[in-house]
């Protein structure tokens, strides 16, 4: 995975976790997989990187 200077706090982490889950439920069963895709594609926007973004996608396909 290719690292970018901005990191987030264990604590911060932790609260965008809970954020998602709590996203993801709301979405519910139905539109879950829709929300993360349209969530995964305004991220890698907001990163302007496409190999970065390319990373992470590899990255998260570890170990499922």
């Amino acid at each position: 995975m290719i690292r970018t200077d901005k990191t987030l706090a264990i604590a911060d982490l932790e609260s965008a976790y809970d954020l998602l889950a709590g996203a993801i439920d709301e979405a519910g069963p139905a539109r879950s997989e829709l929300f993360l895709v349209k969530l995964a594609l305004l991220n890698a926007n907001a990163l302007g990187e496409a190999e970065v973004f390319a990373s992470h996608v590899r990255a998260a396909l570890r170990d499922l």
